[in-house]
């Protein structure tokens, strides 16, 4: 229990951080659909293929998402099982973090709590603002997370792209230690657009879409009970539409000598 109410205190620290630091940052909306199932297993694929490798969804097991998004424990074996043994087993990350942090200078952190604390927007647009920039030690950098340690693992899927930024000057009146007023100019880079370098495997559409998936796969992760209310929340309104029967008729009944 403990630990949960930890998860929790951080995943809103981060969200609070994040809230703060990109405030600035625009991001682009995204679908987000627990009831597609197609989406949620092609997101399940990409996160199991491209991101496992690094990231650990340490809070989720394998045969507990397969029976979530429809995946038998035979498919999960065959086709989402590479950094386990055993279809009970936890999400946890192939590279040691130990190794991580010598390597990106920081440990890739678990992502099961990653949408509850990014936001769904955050994630989506992260994930299309990859550039090439050769100053980064990875090679990348992004416009949502500026100077991040990930490198960009899907750049074959997106291609390579270069973010083109303008400079904005802003005036400011600077008061002196005299008392006398100074007007100084400022320019700061702002981000404008992506020019594409070199095309990757998929359209933009594709790519959109691919990203989409992946993220609403990620919502789920972070609270996977949301399937169980949708299921019960049929029941409900079901048994809500009939109790109304009852209930008018028994009104009727009861005010029949009144009206």
């Amino acid at each position: 229990m403990k630990r949960i109410l930890l998860i929790g205190l951080l995943a809103g620290i981060s969200g609070m951080a994040i809230a703060g630091t990109n405030a600035g940052v625009k991001l682009d909306p995204v679908k987000i659909d627990l009831r597609d199932k197609p989406s949620l297993q092609n997101g399940a694929r990409i996160f199991v293929n491209y991101c496992l490798s690094c990231h650990s969804a340490a809070y989720m097991r394998y045969n507990r998402m397969g029976r979530d998004l429809g995946i038998s424990d035979e498919l999960v074996k065959e086709n989402l099982l590479f950094a386990a043994d055993k279809v009970g087993d936890l999400m946890k990350a192939v590279m040691p973090a130990e190794d991580a942090k010598v390597w990106f200078g920081t440990a890739p952190p678990d992502l099961t709590l990653i949408a509850r604390a990014r936001k769904p927007e955050w994630i989506y647009t992260f994930m299309r603002s990859f550039y090439r920039d050769d100053n980064s030690p990875s090679g990348w950098n992004n416009t949502v997370f500026p100077n991040v340690a990930m490198p960009h693992v899907l750049y074959e899927w997106q291609g390579d792209r270069r973010a083109v930024f303008k400079t904005v000057k802003k005036k400011n009146v600077v008061e002196q230690e005299d008392g006398t007023k100074v007007e100084k100019v400022t320019e700061t880079k702002v981000f404008d657009r992506f020019e594409q370098m070199k095309p990757g495997t998929m359209s933009g559409q594709e790519y959109n879409e691919a990203m989409r998936d992946l993220t609403n796969f990620l919502v789920y992760l972070g609270e996977p009970a949301k399937l169980v209310r949708y299921r019960i929340g049929v029941y409900v309104l079901i048994f809500l539409a009939v109790f109304l029967i009852f209930a008018y008729l028994l009104k009727k009944e009861y005010w029949k000598d009144i009206h």
